[in-house]
This record gives structure tokens, sequence and C-alpha cells, in this order.
């Protein structure tokens, strides 16, 4: 899994098996950042909508995440 800023450039990177869905790898691959500051936003896809992560981001990392929901979301949609 990789993070990289507005211009594609990568500023982080974590190596991991298949098994493990990428939600599981988000805070990992924050902890190995190329760069000294930690970026304020991520952008995600589909697959990062959920709400623990969002917390666990924001609380450990002062990152937040934002993500689309999906179309199976059984809690009310908390952003527009």
């Amino acid at each position: 899994m990789a993070i990289t800023d507005a211009s594609g450039l990568p500023v982080a990177a974590c190596l991991a098996s298949a098994s493990p869905h990428e939600v599981k790898l988000a805070e990992t691959t924050l902890d190995s950042l190329f760069i000294a500051g930690k970026p304020k936003k991520l952008i995600g896809n589909k697959a990062y909508d959920s709400d623990k992560l969002d917390d666990d981001l924001l609380k450990k990392h002062g990152v937040e995440l934002t993500a689309p929901h999906r179309s199976n979301r059984t809690k009310p949609k908390t952003q527009d």
C-alpha cells in the first residue's frame, strides 16, 4: 500500500501479504512516512468507508479521511 501527495509522489509505503484488507494497513502505512510531517487529510476510495478507521486516524494521527460511501452502508451517512 502507498500514500501519495497531491502530485502523485509517494510519501509512504508499506508491504504486506495480500490477505489483509487495505483498511487494516492504513495506520501501518502512515507510520512509515518518508517525510517529516503527517498529511492533514487523506482521500481514499469506497473501500475506506469505515467509521472506525475515520475515528482512529483522527484520534491517533490527526489525519482526516475522506472516502465515498459504499452503496450497502447500514449506518447513516456521515459525509455529504
